[in-house]
């Protein structure tokens, strides 16, 4: 049940640098990551990449990825964030009690069941009883094979077609009776049990990969044999997903790269989600009804365009002109961005140009008084539109841009962080 896609990446290398994102410019060490100038380029020079991997960067660009992943979590959670919090608290105490046999943060393992099934204990995901169910969402395989979990699929199944029917028929009697039966004979659909199944598989994951929380919860979704790929392509040993998500690039490590993308954005992406998930239930306990507006304002703003545009300043706005071999750009006549905005699209331009060794990417008008900008989706390429699809993924789990699709064009909103890029602008004529 994953998704496919083709690894095209860009050029973000590891940088020993502070905890906030720092560019230089000047010559930069042949070993430090940079920003490259377009092949072929007359004005401006490589500049550090503020957006690579470093030990000391890891817990800002952790916290970044789960702020830049937990859209999804307000747009698209079954009636809404709040309402999701206020379904998954409900098992607190479950919880609880099934992270203490693990060996593992009650809060991630709250946050997992805020993922996998949205504090519903009776859902089932498309694929029949054989596939994922219940609170934990455990495939029947595993729970029978690996988790030691009672499961009678026969039995399940003629439970769940007539637990259906008296749904259909608003029969709320039966349909309880039958929800009752089908725990009786289906571990996965109690869910103390089915918490206490996951939790054994997380504590085999602790084993597995020599005590990694991050790791283990990574392969509840992934598959250890998946990630135990991953680690392997990536040179062996266990070590934080910061690293291999962040550190993972053409340059280095590509092998790893090509795996984590291959399993799709909700395998490769799912830990940023589940520490999202952890803030949502945070702040459902600290101010339930804080939290009720602000997944109101959230779930309105699906691009997440207007939370970058909250208190950005007017005016201040650049002509945007310039070589398109200077800048891999093609830039309509008297176009006005911001200079973050304007950074933004520099950066993009020249990693995808960089990916690919030539060709531009058109940037056809301005918006929201030059802090969002739009390009051309007619592409030089295949290629060159999955390039230019990898950029803005990764800007986008960083929180540094939001963006969304028309018929001819994405929209590019830049966030005020997005000022750390403004070295670039010396490409510039």
């Amino acid at each position: 049940m994953l998704r496919l896609r083709l690894a095209l990446l860009a050029a973000v290398l590891v940088v020993a640098a502070a905890l906030v994102f720092v560019l230089q410019s000047g010559d930069p060490d042949p070993d430090v990551p940079v920003i490259p100038t377009p092949p072929g380029a007359q004005r401006g020079e490589a500049v550090a990449d503020p957006f690579a991997y470093s030990a000391e960067r890891a817990p800002e660009l952790t916290r970044r990825a789960a702020r830049g992943t937990s859209r999804l979590l307000y747009t698209r959670s079954p009636g809404g964030a709040a309402e999701t919090a206020k379904r998954v608290a409900e098992f607190r105490e479950p919880v609880e009690a099934a992270a203490k046999q693990a060996g593992v943060n009650p809060d991630l393992l709250e946050a997992l069941v805020f993922l996998e099934s949205a504090g519903r204990p009776d859902v089932l995901a498309p694929g029949g009883i054989e596939g994922a169910a219940g609170l934990t969402q455990i495939l029947a395989e595993t729970g029978q094979n690996l988790l030691n979990m009672d499961i009678d699929l026969e039995r399940s199944r003629s439970y769940t077609r007539r637990l259906d029917a008296a749904l259909r028929d608003s029969n709320l009697p039966r349909a309880a009776a039958l929800t009752r039966a089908r725990r009786r004979v289906d571990d996965r659909f109690d869910p103390a049990k089915a918490l206490a199944g996951t939790a054994r598989y997380l504590k085999l994951g602790l084993k597995e990969f020599d005590g990694r929380e991050d790791l283990a919860f990574v392969s509840y979704h992934m598959g250890m044999g998946n990630l135990n790929n991953v680690i392997k392509a990536f040179g062996g040993g266990p070590r934080p997903y910061v690293e291999l998500y962040f550190d993972s690039t053409p340059q280095r490590h590509q092998a790893a790269q090509e795996l984590l993308t291959s399993f799709g954005d909700d395998s490769s992406n799912y830990y940023w989600k589940l520490l999202a998930a952890r803030d949502i239930m945070r702040a459902h306990r600290k101010d339930p009804a804080a939290l009720d507006r602000t997944a109101e304002i959230r779930a309105a703003d699906a691009s997440g365009r207007e939370r970058l545009l909250a208190g950005a300043e007017k005016g201040g706005t650049r002509t945007f002109e310039a070589a398109p071999e200077n800048t891999g750009l093609e830039v309509s006549t008297g176009l006005e961005l911001r200079p973050e905005a304007l950074a933004v699209a520099l950066y993009m331009g020249s990693q995808v140009r960089s990916i690919l060794g030539d060709g531009t990417l058109r940037v056809q008008s301005a918006a929201d008084g030059g802090w969002s900008f739009r390009i051309s989706r007619t592409y030089a390429s295949d290629e060159q539109a999955l390039a230019f699809q990898y950029v803005l993924d990764r800007l986008q789990v960083l929180d540094v841009i939001a963006w969304s699709r028309s018929e001819r064009t994405i929209r590019v909103t830049a966030g005020r962080d997005a000022d750390v890029l403004e070295p670039l602008l010396d490409r510039l004529g």
